[in-house]
């Protein structure tokens, strides 16, 4: 376990059941680190984006179930920590260009969305602060582009399937409504397929070529250089 750092508050974590005293301030991945911990799994970019370190914890005297990301959330004082190694749920398997972009669509493949009762647990266990529930109930009601635009930040952490007693896979769920959304009902993007053509009439592969061939301070000399687009 790590030394005591001087002049800075100590808090008392346990990790699995062990004590330890970390930092003040810390994450919980940072202060699992201090601890002696060497992440093999449950880690990803460590900024909240891939949600990878989804964590279950609990408070001295309280009966209640926290969630959080590891790499956002901070220790605190009396902190029973469980590492959760993957989230128990089974991605369905289709093939999207043989669907329909309705929430009929979105019931077949995951029927227990029906079962939702609308208690939000998945909403408060969601380190993104979307609102999940209520893009469950936007797919029951058959409007997948709101159900997209609610879930559009989903880092498919799995927390909220983990408190959900209906057993929905919202993140799966979530993943199948964008890509209908993206594929029946959004608009299409006219300078996306302008670029796509000219990449294809082979517009850029003499500049292609030329990168290929850079060494990478002339690749850091580039990217310094940029012109950043306002």
């Amino acid at each position: 376990m790590g030394e005591h750092v001087k002049n800075v508050k100590m808090v008392k974590i346990y990790i699995m059941g062990k004590e330890y005293e970390v930092p003040e301030g810390l994450t919980i991945m940072k202060a699992m680190e201090y601890a002696g911990y060497r992440f093999i799994r449950g880690i990803g970019c460590r900024g909240g984006f891939c949600g990878a370190c989804s964590t279950i914890y609990r408070m001295k005297n309280d009966y209640r179930l926290y969630t959080g990301l590891a790499c956002q959330t901070t220790v605190q004082d009396g902190m029973y920590l469980v590492q959760i190694p993957f989230t128990p749920a089974e991605k369905p398997k289709y093939n999207v260009d043989e669907l329909k972009p309705t929430g009929t669509t979105i019931l077949s493949i995951f029927p227990e969305i029906a079962r939702c009762v609308a208690c939000n647990a998945c909403t408060k266990a969601c380190p993104q602060n979307l609102q999940v529930m209520d893009a469950i109930q936007a797919i029951k009601r058959g409007d997948l582009a709101k159900a997209a635009e609610l879930c559009f930040d989903c880092i498919s952490c799995g927390l909220c399937t983990i408190r959900c007693p209906a057993e929905i896979i919202h993140y799966h769920a979530f993943q199948l409504v964008r890509r209908l959304y993206g594929k029946y009902i959004a608009k299409k993007a006219k300078h996306l397929e302008e670029r796509v053509k000219e990449i294809l009439q082979g517009k850029y592969d003499e500049e292609l070529e030329k990168l290929a061939k850079m060494t990478i301070d002339e690749w850091k000399k580039l990217y310094e250089e940029r012109d950043i687009e306002k």
